[in-house]
């Protein structure tokens, strides 16, 4: 029996050989293995995707040798017509992305940087084509992988153009509007900021946004879109002014190449390269579409807090070191933008910018905070006293809007918005309150002076002590902020680091003429002892007293944020381990969150959320 199906059986197997057919099996795909193969491509796998290797294979050509030959491949492409438009754009715009990384990163003897360049070049070329001169619009793919995969080859592509071509375009010429030739590539560069062309200055460099990142930072801002997110590293203004605009202002580099069809597109050596900034422009037109502009909002004020050298300065500053900080200065953390109201944040005793870096990155992250508001932030000498600091913040404030708004009809110069933290919530009082008629005559009575020298007195002290609300400012969050002073700035450690702050030079010239007048007309009155920052926040500071009783405008509403570490302790006994809760509270107030935290509260989570929420109201 068995010898007679044995010839039947290789009889049968010899026909199935002749038939071709295969022997398929069904395999189990895991869901990890699912999206690799549905979304892998040589960007995030460092291989051609399914839908790349689909469309060789469709051709007779091997996916395998494409990664070591995609000339020969790209070759084959472009002269077979069995693939769609879309398949053979978005297979090219993947090979020619392939060949770039193997330029970059491979090349014997170092990169091939003109090869690479051009590369990227039509890379970015051939997914424009893909994602704008194909028969369907960009709308009608939103929910493919595929399309998603092209923008990424698009946005990768142009940031590393931009990358490769800035240095040697920034060798050869200053102007930010140039024509730059590579190759038989002619490409303008231009920025989009909102300033006059004759306001433009080539930025010293461009660092990719996706390069950085940041360790204190706890989020990091993105908007999905097109483009290249840059961070520009701006050249220095004037250093005498009291303002600095932001030095690494974030740009979105968009390609568009010439051509009004598939095939000028194609053949087009021309291109436009240029950077908007992403708080001004949220959608850009490309090619006849609008579409949503990508944008890294985290990076540059990482790289900008990075670089600053605030933390050691901070404490040169207490001392009264050369290297510390001599006066107030307003730092903007985007470039000015006449319809966005100011939020003004002042630091504590001490510190720095620094101590905003995730209160100031939220505010900057939220999308709608950031239509409504721009960030300035102040720093200011920490040693000097309070009085000094309350005027010469004023006058930086002041002139700084005064700069970008002479005539005061810019939304950004009014309803201002003033946070502060600390000392710095001391300060933020001072500049929403009015003085009145006490101020002046209770503080100089302590020295006994005798009418004939009360005008030359006056005439000195009164620039200090004689102030209104600024008119500019809408509302005032105060965080942890000492109103009545603290007890701690009497302990015998807080008194022993008082004895090691020395005053700014400036703060002992400009009250020199003041101590020798009291000196010289006081009825038996010692010099005036200048009260460093640590003793002008002591609950005995007797100016603290008197700011407490001066009225806040009537047109400034306030919020507070206290801190308190011993969330069992009763409310009125309670403090944050440096301020009592009834030195921060204020009545009168719109709003008050208590939350369990130590002093810097602003750095919490809820804290920020509260920051938020308030900026959020009419």
């Amino acid at each position: 029996m068995l010898r007679t199906w044995l010839p039947r059986l290789a009889s049968l197997c010899a026909a199935l050989a002749l038939t071709g057919c295969a022997n398929v099996k069904v395999l189990t795909v895991d869901a990890k293995s699912y999206i690799a193969q549905r979304r892998g491509d040589v960007l995030s796998a460092g291989s051609l995707s399914a839908a790349g290797a689909d469309s060789l294979r469709t051709l007779g050509l091997d996916p395998a040798r494409c990664s070591s030959d995609p000339a020969v491949c790209r070759e084959g492409l472009q002269t077979s017509d069995g693939l769609s438009d879309e398949q053979r754009l978005s297979a090219l715009a993947e090979l020619w992305m392939q060949s770039a990384i193997l330029l970059e990163n491979s090349a014997p003897g170092g990169p091939d940087t003109a090869a690479a360049l051009n590369a990227n070049l039509e890379a970015a070329r051939h997914a424009y084509a893909y994602l704008f001169f194909t028969a369907r619009q960009p709308s009608e793919r939103a929910f493919e992988d595929r399309q998603t995969q092209v923008r990424d080859y698009y946005n990768f592509a142009v940031k590393q153009a931009i990358s490769q071509l800035f240095p040697r375009h920034r060798e050869r010429s200053s102007r930010p509007d140039s024509v730059i030739t590579e190759g038989d590539w002619r490409i303008q560069l231009r920025f989009e900021d909102g300033r006059p062309p004759g306001e433009h200055r080539l930025p010293q460099a461009l660092v990719p946004a996706s390069s950085v990142d940041f360790d204190a930072v706890r989020n990091t801002y993105r908007r999905d879109g097109f483009g290249a997110d840059v961070v520009a590293v701006a050249p220095l203004d004037d250093q005498q002014a009291p303002f600095t605009p932001m030095q690494y202002p974030a740009y979105s580099g968009i390609a568009r190449f010439g051509g009004r069809n598939l095939a000028e597109v194609l053949a087009t050596r021309e291109l436009e390269l240029v950077g908007y900034d992403p708080f001004l422009h949220s959608a850009v037109e490309l090619a006849g579409s609008r579409v949503p502009l990508a944008a890294n909002f985290t990076a540059g004020y990482g790289l900008w807090l990075a670089g600053s050298g605030f933390t050691t300065q901070a404490i040169y500053t207490v001392l009264g070191r050369d290297q510390g900080v001599k006066a107030p200065h307003v730092y903007l953390m985007q470039p000015y933008d006449p319809k966005r109201r100011v939020v003004l944040m002042l630091h504590g005793l001490a510190s720095s910018p620094e101590a905003w870096i995730n209160v100031a990155n939220e505010v900057l992250g939220d999308e709608g905070l950031r239509q409504r508001y721009q960030v300035w932030q102040v720093y200011y000498p920490t040693n000097a006293p309070i009085a000094y600091n309350h005027l010469e913040v004023r006058k930086a404030v002041e002139q700084t809007l005064a700069h970008f708004d002479p005539t005061g009809r810019a939304a950004a110069s009014r309803d201002m918005v003033l946070i502060g933290h600390s000392m710095g919530g001391v300060l933020a009082r001072l500049m929403a309150s009015s003085s009145g008629s006490e101020l002046e005559p209770a503080f100089l009575a302590q020295y006994g002076l005798d009418q004939s020298a009360l005008g030359p007195v006056r005439d000195k002290a009164g620039v200090y002590l004689n102030f209104t609300p600024m008119p500019q400012v809408g509302r005032a969050i105060f965080i942890a902020a000492p109103h009545r002073g603290t007890p701690v700035a009497q302990s015998r450690a807080a008194r022993w680091v008082a004895n090691l702050v020395r005053l700014p030079v400036a703060v002992v010239d400009s009250l020199s003429d003041l101590n020798l007048t009291l000196a010289s007309r006081g009825a038996g009155a010692s010099p005036l002892h200048l009260p460093n920052s640590i003793e002008n926040l002591s609950d005995q500071s007797l100016f603290l007293r008197l700011a407490d009783s001066m009225p806040i405008s009537a047109g400034v509403r306030t919020h507070s944020i206290i801190a308190r570490e011993k969330p069992a302790q009763a409310l009125r006994e309670s403090s944050d381990g440096v301020v009592p809760y009834v030195s921060s509270h204020l009545d009168g107030a719109v709003s008050e969150l208590v939350i369990t935290s130590g002093h810097s509260v602003q750095e919490t989570p809820q804290a920020i959320l509260e920051i938020r929420r308030i900026l959020r109201l009419p």
